[in-house]
């Protein structure tokens, strides 16, 4: 039965030795002890401050990524817009320039056509004229052989100028 209700001396010491190891340990456990948590816990708030911060960088760093990629996309519409356009102006450029040298070249063929036909012309106009006066030489000749077909041929030449 002592055991179930202590003396008052057991309840004294051990009071009284209760006492003592809080007094203990508040001056050199609970100090170390609270502060040791103290710092944690704010190691933890850094940690958590700063995992916060790291967060808010990398969304931000991902709008701007984003938007860095739409401003790339949309110079790369422009460029490609812009080369098209000018491979358009520099295709229309060609076909023009090759109507216009087409053009030039037909005009050259028909001047050289024209002046090869002139020049034809021309040659047969000196081989018939050739050829004429190569048939009125021996027609005179075979003609002005005989007398009287020399003043017949007189004859009838002054009549045709008097008839003109």
């Amino acid at each position: 039965m002592e055991l179930v209700t202590p003396s008052i001396g057991l309840v004294f010491w051990t009071s009284l030795a209760f006492i003592c190891l809080l007094i203990l340990l508040r001056k050199f456990a609970w100090k170390p002890i609270l502060g040791a948590i103290h710092e944690r816990e704010q190691s933890i708030d850094e940690a958590l401050n700063k995992a916060e911060l790291a967060k808010q960088e990398m969304a931000r760093l991902t709008s701007q990524n984003q938007d860095l990629m739409q401003q790339a996309r949309a110079e790369r519409d422009e460029i490609l817009k812009e080369a098209k356009t000018l491979k358009d102006g520099i295709l229309n450029e060609a076909k023009k320039q090759a109507q216009v040298e087409g053009a030039k070249l037909i005009e050259k063929a028909k001047i050289e056509i024209e002046n090869q036909k002139k020049a034809a012309l021309a040659e047969v106009k000196d081989q018939v004229s050739s050829l004429s006066l190569e048939i009125a030489e021996r027609v005179l000749r075979t003609q002005l052989d005989d007398k009287t077909k020399q003043e017949a041929l007189v004859a009838n030449l002054l009549k045709d100028v008097e008839l003109n």
